[in-house]
This record gives C-alpha cells, structure tokens and sequence, in this order.
C-alpha cells in the first residue's frame, strides 16, 4: 500500500510545478512587473563597461582593417603594412585610456577605460594575424577582409545580446557600415597614392 501513496505524491508534485498559473489578482502582476524592472535596472548598471568594451573591440577592429588596406592599397610588402598596424595600435589603445577616464559621468570610469583599451588591443588583433602570416598580397587582402567581416559580425552580435536588440539587423548593420568603412579608406588612398602624392 505505500507504493500507491508515494505514486500519489510524486503526481501531486508534478501537479504543483506543471504550468505556472495566470495573475489572479492585481497585486501579484504589479509584484511581477517590479520584479522584472529591476532586474533591467541592475543590468543597465553593469551595461557601461560592458558597452565601452564591445565598441572597443569593433573599433580596433574596424581602425586596424582599414589602415592595413589603405596602406596595402599604396605598398603592398607586408613589413610595411604590419610595422604601420603596431603604431596605430600603440596610439589607439592609449588615446582610447585617456578619452575614457575623462568622462567622469559613468559609475566606474576607470573599469570602462581599461575594458575599452584592452578590447581595442583584442580587434585590432583580428586583422592584424592576417596581414602577419600571409605573404601573397592578393590573399591577404582576402583573409584580412574575411577575418574582420566574422570580427564585425561577432562584436554586432555580442552588442545586440547585450543591448536586447534584433541580432540579424544589427550585425547586418555593423558588417555593412563596417565594409563602408573599409572600402572608403582603400579607394581614398588608393586614389592619392596613384596620383603621386
């Protein structure tokens, strides 16, 4: 007889946490939905550093990318585009620290600028593996693109993730402005530098 009785309990069990039921009243529902404001409010505070490192990141990206083009587009021996790249990169990341810290309105500045400055050394890197270890021009050219296109649309995804936003249309939107970007830089200095200047 006590097999019954725990076959009993087990379906009571069951019966307590099938489906959650509907608001019965008001009060729960306003619980509710405070319960589910705060939870927002307290990510939106946590949401600074995390932001300042995903542009960060699509910055050094984007900024690595588009100086190895556009100097590929003028010199195409990899010496010249990586020892260009290092420079930028040096610069980039200490201006990044700077531009940072003064902006003393953030609850913690000082996190925001080091996550910024050290995303940006992590996209800059991206490209930058490309332009190291492929000798061919023409293939460099196609495996820098190809590696900051997947960087673009991995920092569009992680900033939609994390901004609740729709992740096809916003990593779309990244790679998009991110090609004009590039492509701009490239035929600009393709433009000057065939002019002789």
């Amino acid at each position: 007889m006590e097999a019954p009785q725990e076959s009993n309990q087990i379906q009571s069990s069951f019966k307590e946490t099938e489906t959650p039921q509907p608001f019965t009243d008001l009060e729960n529902q306003r619980n509710h939905e405070l319960e589910e404001v705060e939870v927002i409010f307290n990510y939106s505070k946590r949401a600074q550093w995390l932001r300042a490192a995903v542009l960060g990141a699509n910055d050094g990206l984007l900024s690595t990318t588009s100086l190895i083009m556009g100097v590929g587009a003028v010199r195409q021996d990899p010496k010249t585009m990586i020892l260009s790249e290092l420079a930028q990169l040096k610069r980039e990341t200490r201006s990044a620290s700077e531009l940072e810290e003064k902006k003393k309105r953030l609850p913690s500045p000082l996190q925001a600028a080091i996550a910024s400055a050290f995303a940006f050394s992590v996209g800059a890197v991206i490209p930058l593996f490309g332009a190291v270890f492929v000798k061919d021009y023409v293939a460099r050219v196609g495996v820098v693109i190809g590696l900051a296109s997947l960087g673009l649309i991995g920092f569009g995804w992680l900033g939609a993730v994390l901004g609740h936003a729709p992740v096809v249309r916003s990593s779309l939107r990244v790679l998009l402005g991110g090609w004009l970007a590039i492509g701009i830089t490239y035929g600009l200095t393709k433009a000057i530098g065939s002019t002789g200047l």
